[in-house]
Parts: C-alpha cells; structure tokens; sequence
C-alpha cells in the first residue's frame, strides 16, 4: 500500500464530484465518489474531510461503511469532529458511529460532547455493554492510565483448560481488531500473567492454564499518569500493557497508539513551553485564546527589559566616556541566552525521557561545568581578537568584553542545567525553565556580569 499524499489537484476533483452528486445525477456520482475515497486509509479520509467544508465532508462521510466511518471519525482532529458531529442528530451518532468504535475511542469522542448530549447519545445506543463501557471510562482522568485504556481485551482464567480457552478466544476475538497479548486472572478477575499463543497451541487440550501462563507481566493503575505510561511502555519496548484498579483487578488494557499521542501531545506541550506559551494552543485557536497564551511571557519580558535599561542607565556615565562598551552589550546577552537555553534544553529533554535523574544530577552540572569552560575559552578567543580591531591602542576594551563573556558563558551553563533539575524536584514542570525565562535571567545578570565588569577594568586604564 503506498502512501497517499493530498493534493490540491484530488481536491478539486473529489469536490467537482460532490458538487455534481447533490444534482440529478446524484446516484452515479456517489459512486464515483465512493470510488475515489473507500480504498483510502481512515487517517488519508480524515485528512481529506478536514479539507472540505461542512456540507461536502457530510456527503462523503456518509458514503462509507459504518466501521470505516468510525474509525475516520476516530482520526479526526477533536475541535473538527466536534462541528462535523455537531449536524448529526444524536441516533445518528450512537447508532452509526459510536456503536462500531472500540471503547476508548467511543469515550474520547462522547467525552467531548456536552452533557446533554451525552446523555442523548447514550440513551439511543443498541450495545448497552458497550454503552456501560464508556460510562465507566467517561469517570477517569484524560491524562491517567485509565482515561487512556479501552475495556476491549482478551481475558483467560487461570482454572481453564485449554479446550476452554480455545473456544473462549474464538468468542472474545470478534470484537477486537487487534489482539496483543491474552491476559491471565483468577476467579475475583485479579491479574495473574499472560498467556503465550504459542505455548497454549503446543500444549494438549486437557492442560490447565494455570501450568502454561508466565507470571513476570508489567501492569499500570488506572490512576497512573499518562506521561509515566508512555515512559514505562518505551522503557519495556510494550506494545500493550494492562490496566488494574487499586485491588489489583484487570479493568482494561492501553496500546501503543493511545501512547504515541500522549509523546506527540506531551512535546507539543513543552515545545509551547519552551517558546514562552503557558497555555496549549491550537492555530486554530481564536485570536483572544492565543493572546491569553502568548500575554504572560511579554509582559514579563517587558517588566525585564525595563530592569536591563535601568542597569544601563546606572552606568550612563562610564558609557558615555567608553562608547565602544554599548556595542558589545547585545552579543554579551545573546551568548548568555544562547549558553542557557541549549543547557536547560538538554536537562529538559533528559528529564522527559527519563534518561537523568537529581541522582545524577551534580555529575550532569559538573559535565555542563567542562563543556563550558571549553566553550567560553574558544568564544572569549575568539573575540578577543575580534575587539582588538575596535581598540588597537587599548586592551581594556578587549579585556573587559573577554573577561565578561567568559563568566557570563560559565554561569549560563550552569544556571541552565541547574534551574530545570531545581523545578523538577518541587514538581514543577522543567520545560518552564527553557526560553524567555532562562533568556531573560541571563540577559539581565548576564548584562550586570559585563557592566561591573567594565567598570572595574576600564577605571583602572
């Protein structure tokens, strides 16, 4: 299968298409047009839907089968899905879309409704086990294990014979598209292991499972946030992991799908951190969301460069007399913001990943330490020269910003790894240590470091 990319050329045609099916020659049109989208994958069909406004997407979503139908609605990004579903009457929704969808995809969209609509959607399904399902889910955090899981698995007792099981599998595999591993429980449903398929099919059909299953299996509470399961799943190469309640009873089971959002989600996240937004924000996100995300970091940043231009003023005079000194005062705090932010960067990403830790952590300082020292004796080299040809018939200049360059580096690297390790430990959240909070730190001690010194060296010339 190769992949599809969307182009502007299918668009048009695919909408030509649409247009001309909502005349008379609406039946073979709708053919074609079926023709045209049905082979695609769901993720491919929500791309195109995305595209399309309201009335088009409607015609073509209408054309598909009702479980590809639902698992392009799956696909669809959340604020779409929600004014795509928001012309469906409620039947329509519970019948046709959620009815077909695994449990946890189901949740996720009725979670999205309001709680009328909720209510309405529930109450018109036909699959009451799998309406129980999402009530049940509907109760979990979105950001624990729980909100993540689909009640969808295959589940084995550790009592049965494998004939038993045989046959329990055949019955339970009809609603599940992939089956990832065969969970082993006892009588009170509490987890015992898992089942190898291999294993169970060699064995003769008399044997109890209770002599087949392996015990060493990894589990995660229902209350288990989102973030620590994907850390646990990557760490243990899973593509599946089972979800059990505080008694240690199998209530559902996460795949390595659900998982993959919550990596993208979370670097979205710290990647809008970093860049000086508190908040997540969508580019289709109105003007005032945006605003309300992107503000915090200005004003701050504002308040900062009010304290850097009061500094400056306090040394108005020893300017005045060394002119050249204002020159090197936006590399002086670009070296120190640069220095900073590529410090708290690695320890951030470090920390997300699970690779360092605070025991590790004064090793981590110590190391940026020698990096550092390395690296501000090359820049402070290399200016050094670079000023001699400011001031051929002085060294005070070229002293003054070398000197201060080479503190301001060794302090931005160390305040850059340290800082993040700092917040990490009050749990507090170390992507807030990246970008304009780092930058700003250093722009404003970075910039003291270089006055002082100027101060200092060149009352002395």
């Amino acid at each position: 299968m190769h992949q599809f990319e969307l182009t502007h050329e299918f668009l048009s045609r695919l909408e030509e298409l649409v247009d001309a099916g909502k005349g008379l020659i609406k039946a073979d049109n709708k053919e074609d047009v079926a023709k045209l989208v049905e082979p695609l994958h769901p993720a491919d069909i929500a791309e195109i839907l995305e595209e399309l406004n309201n009335e088009r997407a409607q015609f073509v979503f209408l054309l598909l089968d009702n479980e590809k139908g639902s698992d392009v609605l799956a696909e669809i990004d959340e604020e779409e899905r929600n004014r795509f579903l928001a012309s469906f009457p409620p039947e329509i929704i519970a019948k046709r879309f959620i009815d077909n969808m695994e449990s946890d995809d189901a949740a996720d969209l009725v979670g999205s409704l309001s709680d009328e609509q909720q209510h309405e959607v529930l109450s018109h399904m036909d699959d009451l086990e799998q309406a129980g399902d999402i009530v049940d889910l509907l109760h979990y955090d979105e950001d624990t294990a729980g909100g993540l899981m689909a009640k969808e698995l295959v589940v084995v007792n550790e009592n049965w014979t494998v004939l038993t099981c045989l046959r329990e599998l055949s019955r339970q595999a009809e609603n599940i598209d992939e089956i990832y591993n065969v969970y082993v429980v006892d009588d009170d449903n509490k987890l015992k292991g898992r089942l190898s398929l291999k294993k169970m099919i060699l064995s003769p059909t008399s044997a109890k499972i209770s002599n087949l299953y392996y015990e060493d299996i990894t589990s995660v509470k229902t209350d288990e946030p989102a973030e620590s399961v994907a850390r646990i799943m990557q760490k243990y190469d899973l593509v599946a992991i089972p979800v059990v309640d505080s008694l240690g009873r199998l209530v559902g089971r996460i795949t390595i799908d659900d998982v993959v959002d919550v990596i993208r989600e979370e670097a979205e996240k710290d990647y809008q951190m970093m860049s000086g937004i508190t908040q997540d924000v969508e580019t289709s996100d109105s003007i005032w969301s945006q605003t309300k995300a992107r503000l915090p970091w200005l004003i701050i940043a504002l308040f900062g460069g009010m304290v850097s231009a009061y500094m400056i003023s306090r040394y108005e005079a020893e300017i005045a007399l060394f002119p050249v000194t204002a020159m090197f005062i936006p590399v002086i705090t670009a070296m120190g913001g640069n220095v900073g932010i590529q410090s708290s960067a690695i320890v951030v990403q470090g920390l997300a990943s699970n690779s360092l830790s605070l025991k590790n952590g004064f090793q981590n300082i110590l190391k940026e330490i020698g990096g550092a020292l390395i690296n501000a004796t090359i820049c402070s080299s290399i200016i050094f020269v670079l000023t001699l040809f400011f001031d051929l018939n002085s060294l005070a200049m070229p002293i003054t910003v070398t000197l201060s360059l080479f503190i301001v580096i060794l302090f931005a690297s160390v305040f850059g790894t340290a800082f993040p390790l700092l917040l990490n430990k009050m749990h507090i959240d170390p992507a807030l240590a990246t970008g304009p909070f780092i930058t700003l730190t250093n722009d404003i001690i970075g910039l003291n470091i270089y006055l002082l010194t100027g101060n200092a060296i060149l009352s002395c010339f």
